[in-house]
């Protein structure tokens, strides 16, 4: 039934456009009939798609009914859908169309037939030419010949007169008028846009008669398209494995291995994970390492949640999403000069709106926020808002991702039993991160219980293709800001070369007596290192 639906969908276009271009406002009716053929063919009750069909039917009623065989009267479908994709007014409607048509149609027969009696009079200096009778639109009949004809030839036959001449591929075409071809442009005349005058005339008229049913036509594209999302939204749940979720007026949200819709197509292997919120544990606060899949989690409980309340099934186990006013969220921000304001205000104003506007029934996602200001400002900003999420009578569902591990302290955000901390998955097979290699860490991308402080940022450096040098570099500084003692210089060779030079040039100063010391040779020897390039 999807398919069929989907075969008359895709011939619906732009209604309001297609008032004045009308050969494909008829599929509308197709819609309801494939609902209708559909349940009388398989004896099936499609409870469900029969009240889409009653809506149907209640928009279109009679007058698109009337529409429709207006259309089809006039219109032939069937020469309608040419690769030209011209609109062909029926045969039967206008006689004296048919018989243009059908003239013209046997046009090229008839003009061989002229071009053999032209021949006649015509002797074998001019046969050799290749010579024929056409029609060229909008300028009318003319004998064709191939090649210039010679002066001496053309001077023994004074009735043909030259109209113009043609460069083709083929090489030079002569166009001649003669007193046949002067006949049949008075007795035919231009049978091709003839044809078209009057067949713009009749669709002119057709649309003139349409466009008084203009609401009707706009109020069935409307079921229309209500119509495309359902089945494209049924299409993506038999093809992806989607269940129905059980949407509720109880404040829940209870997600059994929930996926993320797109995510899920572009990974080799995606991990589902659970969601459970209540009465407590409203606010969820995720931490881990990059890379380990915090926001796609937050984005596809987003994402499951709004789907059910579309009406459609969503990509997990088992759903119970209780009723939600509205879906707030702190994510990261494009930088665009169309708005003047930094990426850190335009955050700070998404979360402004989430905290005065937010209530119970809301789902609210905040995905690394105060990272885009100094530490301590963003770490006060992010564990007063949860703080004051925390604290209300009945706090909102909130999932935070943060990779700020001065949350856990409670002197920056207090315990609450509205407040659960979990973490990414991750498989550390190192005794410690001085010893930790490439291939020693694992993400898992499972959601538990708990919280991580390491972040994994050189190992997320080494999968993104940072050189070797680098990651030495900061695993060397890393070691030294865990244990407290001052980071050294770099010891690249660069580095080395100069620190050299400058001790050298320092000793020789010290060395050099102001007084009784050779301070030409002094600066020469400066200005010979430099040139040197040492």
């Amino acid at each position: 039934m999807t398919e069929a639906l989907q075969d008359s969908l895709r011939h619906v276009k732009d209604i309001p456009r297609l008032i004045k271009s009308v050969g494909a406002l008829w599929q509308i009716r197709g819609i309801f009939e494939v609902e209708t053929s559909q349940r009388h063919d398989h004896q099936i009750e499609f409870t469900q798609l029969h009240i889409v069909g009653k809506q149907v039917f209640s928009a279109i009623g009679d007058d698109l009914a009337h529409v429709g065989h207006l259309i089809t009267g006039v219109l032939d479908f069937d020469q309608s859908c040419g690769e030209n994709l011209e609109t062909i007014v029926a045969y039967g409607l206008c006689e004296e169309l048919d018989k243009l048509k059908t003239l013209y149609k046997g046009l090229p027969d008839f003009l061989n037939k002229v071009t053999d009696l032209e021949m006649k009079n015509i002797s074998e200096d001019i046969s050799e030419y290749q010579v024929s009778t056409v029609y060229v639109p909008q300028v009318g009949y003319f004998l064709r010949l191939m090649g210039n004809l010679e002066e001496s030839v053309a001077e023994r036959f004074p009735y043909l007169e030259l109209a113009f001449v043609a460069e083709t591929a083929e090489g030079k075409e002569c166009f001649y008028r003669t007193h046949r071809t002067l006949e049949l442009d008075k007795v035919l005349g231009d049978l091709y846009h003839k044809i078209l005058d009057m067949e713009r005339a009749i669709l002119r008229n057709l649309a003139a008669n349409i466009e008084e049913y203009t609401q009707t036509l706009e109020s069935a594209a409307k079921v229309a398209a209500e119509i495309d999302c359902v089945t494209a939204l049924a299409i993506a749940a038999r093809d992806y494995g989607y269940v129905r979720p059980d949407l509720r007026e109880d404040d829940v949200l209870i997600i059994e291995n929930g996926r993320h819709v797109l995510q899920e197509m572009t990974a080799n292997r995606y991990v589902p994970n659970d969601t459970h919120i209540t009465k407590e544990g409203r606010i969820n606060i995720v931490t881990g390492p990059n890379y380990s899949g915090k926001s796609i989690y937050a984005k596809q409980v987003a994402l499951i949640t709004f789907l059910a309340h579309i009406g459609s099934f969503v990509p997990a186990d088992k759903a119970i999403i209780g009723i939600q006013d509205r879906i707030f969220t702190r994510v990261a921000s494009k930088e665009t000069v169309g708005i003047s304001q930094s990426s850190f205000m335009i955050d700070l104003n998404q979360i402004s709106v989430m905290l005065r506007h937010s209530t119970s029934r809301s789902l609210c996602l905040i995905d690394e926020f105060g990272k885009g200001t100094l530490t301590s400002d963003g770490i006060g900003l992010l564990c007063a808002t949860l703080l004051e999420f925390a604290s209300r009578k009945s706090p909102p569902k909130v999932l935070a991702c943060t990779h700020f591990s001065e949350i856990f302290d409670e002197n920056n955000l207090p315990k609450s039993p509205q407040i659960i901390f979990y973490t990414m998955s991750v498989l550390d097979s190192s005794n410690n991160h001085e010893d930790r290699k490439f291939e020693d860490i694992v993400f898992l991308y499972r959601l538990v219980p708990g919280y991580k402080v390491p972040s994994y940022g050189i190992h997320c450096a080494q999968l993104a293709g940072v050189s070797e040098e680098i990651l030495n570099r900061s695993r060397y500084v890393q070691k030294l800001l865990l244990s407290g003692k001052p980071i050294d210089r770099l010891n690249a060779p660069g580095v080395v070369s100069r620190d050299r030079e400058y001790r050298d040039l320092a000793e020789s100063l010290l060395a050099l007596d102001c007084k009784t010391g050779n301070v030409t040779a002094f600066k020469e020897d400066i200005l010979e290192r430099r040139i040197g390039g040492s």
